[in-house]
């Protein structure tokens, strides 16, 4: 695969292009020329910005469509489509101030559209947003999302929940590839690092029309950060302390372009003691290490843009296991633990012809990983080994008819060689082929697709049959058929109405089907079923969204219906002691939605108040709720910005209320959770000395030091509270 990877990128530097540029002036409504807005083309990771008179050129630019964004904070961020049919185009834009950021566009969907002419809802949130927050881990940030929360284990391990769905349901992607890092279990997390990531983009719900199995309950897409602009060097280091774990996370990134060429290179380092809880106490071995390594090399052209980005992650996790007893400040982690090295390699390209493009994506993942017992001795050792392809060819529009056309497949191996086998040595092969189109009339469009997609999976035997950690050859087959209708529309100006009907499925998991043995993150005896069916669902989703220069409001409503759910249940035996659980299925439901606010009163242009809230109830055929369903929720913020004479911009200041509520609602094995209220406070800006600039932020969590035990935590059957208060100081220096 190597040799491919340096062939394409070695060979396609040497096609013959021509130069076309698009040039121009941004200025504001007063006609007056704005410094420094940033101009930026996605399919071709090339950006600008303007100069002291307002003016930019962006060079090897495609005949055909290309999007453009315009950025400049306060004001209105503008998407444009051109057409490029000569050597050189002119594109003046007006900006509007604004107080919002109003719209993105949107990468996980399929013709990366704006987020105002998008079918689908997605949220959208920059990762520089979810840091201000001062949350310890990505997948905290992720959790302030509506509609978004997580599985979590102490602060080091976290999954990720989308309307109540987590695990094998929701897929992640990272530099254009599905993540794959033995995500089946609870006490595996997301192996990424938010350094060196832009954004990220929440997809909730049935994803699978573009996304295969497992997009059963939603995508999560993580966006590389940026290659620096046309002929720049740019240097970049963040610092961040965390007082509660004593924790630290330093950063280094280096990027350079020129017209045609890109680099990147960033390293990072997070380390942490073990978290403490209100009453001062430690929790034992919740302490951990991660070391992050990302690069990236991109060219591009008027005919082609290719990038080949590579991600090393090394965790070194302590398993809590004992609660709170020995007490200690170390980082180093203590038996037992885990040590997982992931490495994502992906090459993602987009070839432009006259009137069409085709984007070819590969991927390929090594995820390695250990359980160490006493003594250093890994008891479980597994290698999963992932190829990931993904061809998307965006055929030539017909009026307003725009269709894409696509095949996707995945070839994946699992290997033991530790004296414990959670999951047997097994081969997943996937195939997918789909087609989608988008029909845009005025303020109304219409999207449709349908998809086939084949899984096979085949697993060798283990040990003697039924013996505790045996396993049975499996050789199984799994068809699915899926498709989707959407429909956006202006119900008057600034007032948008989506609806959304689609399907999507998830072939089981081999734990699901092979478990025979004590899964110790749970302390009981789990016995899997080979027997089981393709989960498949329905969802019904509604949007309204309204959206001005100073009100923002939304309200999201869904009903998902999941034939042949897959769970476990209490057998009502024993095994060596420990309750035995099976997997079974049965129907279920889950709704819900999201509703929230953004006000930014006028004249009053320094405040915001921000509010939310996001329910989700998930029951059984029989009427027994679901395990694992997250609490309601109710989040509340003010903010302010400010400026400060002349050393500190972008000033904010922002007081945090949420509000979380009992959760009754539990399956027969689960226990109920009491609510609980958290006051956040945050401040931060640029702050300038001299020829000196640096970014700040400082935050308190949990300011009020509340003792909480949150419904999705897994040790919460031990009686151990989340994090108490923790105070983060985050410094960001651009060079």
């Amino acid at each position: 695969m190597k040799k491919i990877i340096i062939t394409l990128i070695l060979g396609f530097s040497t096609i013959l292009h021509a130069q076309n540029t698009v040039s121009g002036k941004i200025t504001d409504k007063k006609n007056q020329p704005i410094i420094g807005v940033s101009i930026y083309a996605p399919e071709l990771h090339n950006g600008t910005s303007t100069d002291e008179n307002g003016n930019y050129t962006l060079t090897n630019i495609p005949n055909g469509k290309v999007k453009l964004t315009f950025e400049f904070i306060g004001f209105t961020t503008q998407n444009k489509t051109i057409n490029v049919q000569q050597k050189e185009t002119t594109l003046n834009i007006s900006l509007d101030e604004t107080g919002f950021q109003m719209d993105e566009v949107i990468v996980s969907t399929a013709f990366n559209k704006i987020q105002t002419q998008n079918v689908m809802k997605v949220e959208h949130s920059s990762i520089k947003e979810l840091q201000k927050k001062g949350m310890a881990t990505l997948i905290e940030g992720l959790a302030t999302i509506p509609g978004v929360s997580q599985v979590s284990t102490g602060t080091s391990i976290g999954k990720p929940v989308i309307r109540g769905l987590s695990g094998n349901r929701v897929l992640v992607y990272s530099q254009g590839v599905r993540l794959e890092n033995q995500q089946f279990g609870d006490e595996h997390g997301l192996g990424l690092n938010d350094a060196g990531v832009e954004s990220v983009e929440v997809i909730k719900g049935p994803a699978s029309l573009l996304y295969g199995s497992d997009a059963l309950g939603g995508v999560l897409y993580f966006n590389p950060e940026k290659f620096a602009e046309a002929n720049t060097f740019k240097t970049n280091f963040s610092q961040k302390f965390f007082s509660n774990t004593l924790g630290s996370n330093s950063s280094l990134g280096l990027k350079t372009s020129t017209e045609n060429w890109k680099f990147s290179v960033r390293g990072t380092y997070d380390t942490h003691s073990d978290y403490t809880i209100p009453d001062g106490n430690r929790v034992t071995n919740t302490r951990y290490n991660e070391t992050d390594f990302k690069t990236g090399i991109g060219y591009s052209n008027s005919k082609f843009s290719s990038v080949f980005r590579y991600n090393f992650n090394k965790l070194d996790l302590g398993i809590p296991e004992n609660g709170i007893a020995e007490q200690t400040k170390s980082k180093n982690t203590a038996f037992p633990s885990q040590a997982i090295d992931n490495n994502l390699l992906s090459l993602n390209n987009i070839f432009f012809f006259k009137n069409s493009k085709l984007d070819v994506d590969l991927g390929y993942i090594a995820n390695n990983r250990s359980e160490l017992a006493e003594g250093n001795i890994a008891v479980l050792h597994m290698k999963l080994n992932t190829f990931n392809y993904d061809a998307k060819y965006h055929l030539p529009k017909l009026g307003k008819i725009e269709s894409i056309f696509g095949i996707q497949g995945m070839n994946q191996t699992n290997k033991n060689s530790g004296e414990e086998y959670l999951i047997p040595d097994a081969t997943t092969n996937d195939f997918g082929i789909f087609g989608t189109g988008n029909y845009e009339w005025k303020s109304n469009v219409i999207q449709a697709g349908i998809r086939f997609d084949n899984r096979k999976i085949a697993s060798e035997s283990h040990g003697i049959i039924g013996d505790e950690g045996s396993f049975e050859a499996l050789d199984k087959s799994y068809d699915s058929f899926n498709a989707s209708l959407g429909y956006k529309t202006n119900l008057a100006k600034d007032f948008i109405l989506r609806a959304n009907l689609a399907s999507g499925f998830r072939a089981p998991n081999l734990a699901e089907l092979t478990s025979n043995g004590v899964h110790e993150g749970t302390n009981r005896y789990e016995i899997g079923n080979s027997n089981l069916k393709t989960e498949q669902n329905v969802q019904t989703d509604l949007n309204l969204e309204y959206k001005n220069s100073h009100l923002e409001f939304f309200a999201n409503g869904f009903y998902n219906n999941v034939n042949n759910y897959i769970y476990t249940s209490p057998a009502g035996t024993q095994i060596n002691g420990f309750d035995v659980f099976d997997y079974v299925q049965n129907n279920a439901n889950l709704f819900g939605g999201e509703i929230g606010l953004h006000f930014h009163p006028h004249p009053l242009d320094w405040l915001h108040f921000e509010s939310s809230f996001e329910t989700v109830t998930g029951k059984k055929q029989n009427g027994d709720f679901l395990p694992l369903i997250p609490a309601n929720n109710w989040n509340n913020t003010v903010r302010t910005e400010f400026k400060i004479k002349n050393w500190l911009e972008d000033g904010f200041a922002s007081l945090n209320v949420s509000s979380t509520f009992n959760q009754n609602n539990v399956s027969g094995f689960e226990t109920k959770s009491n609510g609980y209220t958290l006051v956040n406070l945050g401040f931060g800006g640029k702050i300038k000395m001299g020829k000196t600039a640096f970014d700040f932020n400082l935050n308190g969590n949990n300011l009020f030091d509340k003792t909480y035990i949150a419904h999705l935590s897994r040790l919460k059957t031990d009686g151990i509270p989340n994090i108490g208060r923790n105070i983060v100081l985050g410094l960001n220096f651009n060079i």
